[in-house]
């Protein structure tokens, strides 16, 4: 089993370049199949989800290579499949962004139900709603949704919660369908604003995006494109946080600060130093920190992605932190783990009640989802002595190249076959 070993006290000085956008190119990759062009995206982070979704387009019929520099050429011409199987589904939620862009080019898409997920609940419901105002016909079988249309025709779509899933697939789907697709009460993150870039750049007429309302006038034909991803903002506020809980000082490079404000005024809020400096962002922090409250909603509110973060940083944080979870239901499972490492943290409903405690100390723990496993990792970075996280493809899922960017800029952790060699070599 792999793991990443962290040995804390180590102050992190020095410079950090912030990678693509996770949560921005997997739905530009999958968009790509609107094009009946070579579409080539470039600052394509190196992550575990890039590899399943590209597979899950060569699997519909798209050929994928992966030129210098981390960019990414996609032709989509000869698409003649329609069926996104369980493996990759059960992989990555994000897989059935791809209903969109089938129903779009071949007016059908048969995908498997995302692992643990009955149709009704939130986040495939309102994919399914959107589409269906657009005149898709919905059936189960199977454990599979089978989605059927003539011809998808644009329509005004309301969604119960700005689900950004659901905005990217009616985004999508719309992008080719017949006439006008307005949705409101729509996502409003830098994503969303990001795919409909990319649309538009393949000729695409999307407007609105980044507000509540999106207006897309649909297309006959979508041509090629070269498009580069934004850089990732959850990436940036993790290594920020990583700074302030050690005391740091990092330059991150590679960063839009309009995307950080919510994370930016809640470090300002503990006391670290926050500031633009060229076209990145400068945190200086002595390791001497308030505690804050958090609580998490959509964009442009303080992200959920993170709240795992924030909680390791409070409960090395002296005072009493509340933390608000009010995105997705069992998003505390990291508080269990970092408890393991001295924290005092109290789940109360969708709150945590976190106090702050002298020192947290290394334990063997493990990450239980993405954002989790860069929290044990910063909780790693301050406490005393050796903390072994495993689980760590879902921190692999997410990070692009984590361990070396942190021990570049000072800190001490490895993989276990990186100790495993050193042990061969002495």
């Amino acid at each position: 089993m792999d793991e990443i070993i962290v040995y804390g006290g180590k102050t992190l000085k020095g410079k950090i370049t912030v990678s693509g956008a996770k949560n921005a190119v997997l739905p530009i990759i999958v968009a790509s199949l609107l094009s009946e062009g070579c579409c080539r995206i470039q600052d394509v982070p190196r992550l575990a989800d890039v590899e399943t979704i590209c597979d899950v387009l060569g699997e519909l019929g798209a050929t994928v290579e992966i030129e210098q520099g981390g960019t990414l050429k996609i032709k989509c011409q000869n698409i003649k499949k329609y069926e996104a199987p369980y493996d990759y589904v059960k992989k990555m939620r994000a897989s059935v962004l791809v209903m969109g862009p089938l129903l779009a080019r071949l007016g059908k898409a048969k995908i498997s139900l995302p692992g643990g997920c009955a149709i009704g609940t939130r986040p495939i419901d309102l994919h399914l709603k959107g589409l269906e105002a657009l005149g898709v016909r919905i059936s189960m079988e199977h454990g599979y949704i089978l989605a059927e249309a003539d011809r998808l025709k644009g329509a005004r779509v309301y969604l119960d919660y700005p689900s950004v899933g659901a905005t990217e697939n009616i985004i999508m789907a719309g992008a080719l369908a017949e006439g006008t697709t307005i949705i409101e009460n729509a996502a409003e993150e830098p994503e969303i604003v990001d795919l409909a870039n990319f649309i538009n750049s393949m000729g695409g007429n999307i407007k609105g995006a980044g507000t509540k309302v999106i207006k897309i006038e649909g297309v006959t034909s979508l041509g090629s494109t070269t498009h580069t991803i934004i850089p990732d903002r959850i990436e940036a506020g993790s290594f920020l946080v990583a700074g302030a809980i050690t005391g740091g000082d990092l330059l991150l490079e590679n960063v839009i600060i309009d995307h950080l404000k919510p994370v930016v005024a809640k470090l300002l809020e503990t006391g670290a130093e926050v500031q633009e400096e060229g076209n990145g962002i400068r945190l200086r922090s002595n390791g001497v920190l308030k505690a804050v409250d958090v609580k998490t909603l959509p964009y442009p509110g303080f992200p959920t992605d993170m709240q795992a973060q924030f909680m390791a940083l409070m409960a090395a944080t002296q005072g009493t932190s509340i933390i608000t979870e009010t995105v997705f239901e069992n998003r505390f499972m990291h508080a269990e783990e970092l408890r393991r490492m001295g924290a005092d943290i109290k789940i109360e409903g969708r709150s945590a009640v976190v106090e702050g405690c002298e020192k947290l100390t290394g334990a063997q723990v493990k990450a239980t989802d993405l954002r989790a496993g860069a929290a044990l990792i910063i909780a790693g970075l301050a406490a005393e002595g050796e903390t072994i996280i495993s689980n760590t493809y879902h921190i692999d899922r997410g990070y692009d190249n984590i361990v070396e960017k942190l021990r570049s800029v000072g800190a001490h952790i490895l993989r276990q076959e990186d100790r495993e060699r050193l042990k061969l070599v002495q």
